[in-house]
């Protein structure tokens, strides 16, 4: 019966020192990672270091004039939300104000001119196909222009899928023909478009025919859009951004791309971004390009089956057709077969391009129209005045720890302290990798969380401290008290944490904003509790027992047996007495 008393002794004291390095290797690698990305510090939110506020007002839309309502506004938050946190953006701010504003906090630290782009960018989204593109720059009467056909000479890709036309050629202009010439090419593609005229509405709820018609505009629309394609300014960012102003997605306008280099004449909107299920950036490790893939809902796959079958049958550049996002063009990719359910646009793509295009397509449908109405610059003074009242009064809350623990448990202090600079280590370690891997930052309620969370840690040190001294009480010497201590204590710590993690999960789930960052500070700091617990503070205490000053119960060890009233070992005693009775009967 010895060998399985040893045994079971040996499995509960089980191997400390694995369970040691194991948490020692975890923190240097983490402190190695955190040092080596070269984010030493984790990020802060809004509140503490700043950052860009964003007035966004909505604007009525043509034919509609109920669409500035609360259900339209509640949804247009949604989605400028989810755009901003797709750009890898946390702790942003995005609510209404009034009936028709919303604000939208960015914090500093961030690509706030990124941020700003996809913010500002709030129109629906439109697939138009292209009818004839030439460069940005106005054409004046009778001077000379670069051709309508001056960025669509890409030539078909292996895999014949939509592909950017700007990988095609670095030569955007050749020498062509004037105003006049140009007000005939746009005239002759809008008699050459045989693309089905769409029966959709703004939303895009309808389905476009499959029975090819040319599109039938007056003498006096058409001149009018003539005179309105020549005489656009794509360089000039304020022309940019009316070129499309006041148009229905059921007829003909005009664009330019995103950067002003090159502007468009665009047939009807054919597939709007409601149609668009989910798009993604992705690498190609074949042919080492980045690119974009689409899924499109069913009535969008039954729509791009249409466009893309009268598309590939044209040549360039009536074979594009161009993704229209607040009357720009942010790609106009070229069609090389018939696609349905899903497509993939692939071109001169950098990782960042094609991130912010997959974004866009992702969440650029809007239910309303917006306007950047003021930008401001938000400074952090009052934030910094705050966190420094809370570091104080976290320092002090952390001060009345230690002296509490150095005052009750005396050596078993060294204990808590040694776990609680081990919590500290993992959770500033990865607050700081979280900043750049997932956008994390540090605001007030965050910190807030963090100063919770000593106290929670501290409770998992003590109940395990009482456990043992309770055992001790018993009769127990340390090192088997320490091992029976264990279980009861661990259940009572797991409780615990669960509870703790289960309530920050929840207020994670059902709040936004900043009291998310309290949330899952909170839950973040709870699962460092039990890793600390299980992996630092149980080891060292089971290494300590088998040292002299805590075995031997040294007054100022924490552990002394008589200042813990123990009683004597009951086994020890009933031993004596047989031992003492045996000679008074001899």
């Amino acid at each position: 019966m010895a060998a399985p008393k040893k045994s079971r002794g040996s499995t509960g004291q089980g191997r400390p020192g694995r369970a040691l390095a194991l948490i020692l290797i975890a923190m240097v690698a983490l402190t190695g990672g955190m040092f080596l990305s070269g984010h030493t510090t984790p990020r802060l939110g809004i509140d503490l270091a700043g950052g860009t506020s964003i007035t966004l007002k909505a604007k009525s839309q043509p034919g509609k004039p109920d669409a500035i309502n609360e259900t339209n506004m509640n949804t247009a938050v949604s989605i400028i939300e989810r755009r901003v946190n797709g750009l890898g953006v946390s702790e942003a701010e995005v609510q209404t104000q009034g009936a028709s504003n919303i604000i939208v906090n960015i914090p500093k630290g961030t690509n706030s001119k990124q941020a700003r782009e996809q913010v500002g960018t709030t129109a629906q989204l439109y697939f138009r196909p292209v009818l004839t593109v030439t460069n940005g720059a106005p054409t004046p009467e009778g001077s000379a222009s670069p051709s309508a056909s001056g960025s669509g000479e890409a030539s078909a890709t292996p895999s014949a899928k939509a592909t950017d036309p700007e990988t095609a050629s670095d030569s955007k202009a050749t020498p062509s023909a004037s105003a006049t010439t140009q007000g005939r090419a746009v005239t002759d593609a809008l008699k050459k478009d045989a693309t089905p005229t769409p029966s959709a509405s703004a939303s895009g709820a309808a389905e476009s025919s499959e029975t090819p018609a040319a599109t039938e505009t007056p003498d006096a629309a058409t001149a009018a859009l003539e005179k309105k394609f020549t005489a656009l300014d794509c360089t000039d960012t304020a022309a940019r951004a009316k070129a499309g102003d006041g148009v229905k997605p059921e007829d003909p306008t005009v664009a330019c791309s995103s950067e002003g280099d090159a502007k468009y004449l665009l047939g009807p909107a054919e597939v709007s971004g409601t149609d668009v299920d989910d798009a993604k950036a992705q690498f190609d490790q074949q042919r080492g390009i980045w690119l974009v893939s689409m899924e499109f809902t069913d009535k969008g796959s039954k729509k791009f089956q249409t466009i893309t079958k009268k598309l590939s049958t044209q040549t360039s550049p009536m074979n594009q057709f161009a993704i229209s996002l607040d009357g720009e063009v942010v790609s106009a990719p070229q069609v090389n077969e018939t696609l349905s359910g899903s497509a993939e646009i692939s071109g001169s793509f950098t990782q960042q391009s094609a991130e912010d295009l997959a974004n866009v397509l992702s969440y650029g449908a809007l239910p309303l129209s917006f306007s950047e109405d003021t930008v401001t610059t938000v400074t952090a003074a009052l934030g910094g005045e705050q966190l420094e009242a809370g570091l104080i009064a976290g320092a002090i809350g952390l001060a009345l720890v230690v002296i509490y623990l150095v005052a009750y448990y005396r050596g078993l202090a060294l204990i808590a302290l040694l776990s609680l600079l081990a919590s500290g280590i993992l959770t500033y370690t990865i607050m700081a990798l979280l900043g750049p891997a997932i956008g994390f930052a540090l605001n007030l309620p965050a910190v807030c969380g963090a100063i919770v969370a000593i106290g929670i840690t501290a409770d998992s040190f003590i109940v395990y401290f009482e456990r043992i001294r309770d055992e001790i009480r018993e009769g127990r010497t340390l090192r088997p008290a320490v091992e029976r201590a264990w279980p009861r204590a661990r259940r009572t710590i797991l409780v615990s944490d669960f509870v703790s993690f289960l309530a920050a999960a929840v207020l994670f789930l059902v709040t936004v904003g900043k009291v998310q960052g309290f949330a899952f500070t909170l839950g973040l700091t709870t699962l460092l509790d039990v890793v600390v617990v299980f992996l630092f503070t149980k080891p060292v205490m089971t290494l300590m027992a088998r040292t002299k000053f805590f075995g031997s119960g040294h007054p100022w060890s924490g552990l002394d047996p008589k200042r813990l009233g123990a009683k004597p070992p009951l086994r020890r005693s009933r031993r004596v007495n047989v031992r003492t009775d045996h000679p008074k009967e001899a």
